[in-house]
């Protein structure tokens, strides 16, 4: 006898107006479009059509039928081991960062290839480059230090033509650094984007995967098992998340016209507090706290510019 499945994750009534993942999965029509999710989906014990969300191959089943259905990329895939972002989560994030863009642009979202974002730790799955291309047609550097993640990430460009020329994947050679090394000399982006590793070490990143599979399988004696996998690049960074933002605000300080808005995803509160006080010591002229929420789970993102806003509104009505 099987057991259960868990129950689907927290409702989405909260994501975005404008992301399409606000309701419930239509899993008959993600099937239709994506046949290889068939056999992951099973009734639960709610008598609703799910899957396993503590079994990775199900969970990249999803994925592909996400990206086929609602966004027209085809040929989807990621090395074993690596990360597997949950959609919806991921285009939040970009249509907040296009709200705030929209701001200095008389309230119109700026839509097209003239419009720049650089993805720090695009990652083998590239996601947030493809979604936000196919969302808002913005083109995108992916940077990562892992050279195996970055040729994923280029042969997921290759293999779906409707990114081509869209995306530009550049291998950041040192990874003491995030922007150093990845900006090119006069290169100007409208955006940054990143979502830094949360964890200070690999025993904490493994700690939080062991309840995560808790979380999603009900079993307390569950063997740790990375549904979204990940590599340790990906999860954690010398310090932990608080030690990866200071960098990245003093690097953007040495580039203070490089890109409009640096943004980036913050998962602690604690984290949130000490960004404020970093940035302040880098004298940001403008600063943001965006907070999302996904049913119960709170997230958010902090942005800041060193233009005024006269600077930014002149920035964007060129596009």
């Amino acid at each position: 006898m099987k057991k259960p499945l868990p129950a689907s994750p927290a409702a989405k009534d909260q994501l975005h107006p404008r992301n399409r993942h606000r309701g419930r999965y239509d899993f008959a029509q993600l099937v239709q479009a994506s046949p290889a999710l068939g056999p992951f989906v099973q009734v639960n014990e709610h008598q609703d059509a799910s899957i396993d969300f503590a079994d990775p191959a199900a969970v990249k089943a999803l994925n592909q039928a996400l990206l086929r259905q609602f966004y027209g990329v085809e040929n989807w895939d990621i090395p074993v081991g690596y990360l597997c972002p949950p959609i919806p989560g991921r285009v939040d994030y970009l249509h907040n960062l296009a709200d705030l863009l929209a701001e200095h642009n008389g309230g119109v979202v700026p839509t097209g290839r003239t419009v720049r974002v650089l993805d720090i730790g695009v990652g083998a799955n590239c996601i947030y480059p493809i979604l936000g291309h196919r969302e808002y047609g913005w083109r995108f550097v992916g940077a990562d230090t892992d050279p195996v993640a970055l040729n994923a990430a280029k042969q997921l460009v290759a293999a779906n033509p409707g990114l081509t020329g869209a995306i530009d994947c550049r291998l950041q050679p040192d990874p003491k650094h995030m922007l150093v090394g990845i900006m090119k000399s006069g290169e100007v982006f409208d955006a940054t984007i990143c979502n830094p590793p949360f964890h200070a070490s690999a025993a904490e990143a493994e700690a939080a995967t062991q309840r995560k599979t808790v979380n999603l399988s009900g079993n307390r004696r569950a063997a740790p098992n990375r549904n979204f996998g990940g590599q340790s690049n990906e999860l954690w960074y010398p310090g932990g998340e608080e030690a990866f933002l200071r960098q990245l605000i003093a690097e953007s300080r040495q580039l203070p016209r490089a890109s409009t808005w640096y943004t980036s995803l913050i998962s602690k509160k604690p984290s949130l507090l000490s960004a404020h006080y970093f940035l302040k010591q880098a004298e940001a002229v403008q600063v943001k706290t965006i907070e999302m929420a996904q049913g119960q789970k709170k997230s958010r993102f902090v942005a800041w510019s060193f233009l005024t806003e006269e600077e930014i509104t002149a920035r964007l009505a060129k596009k």
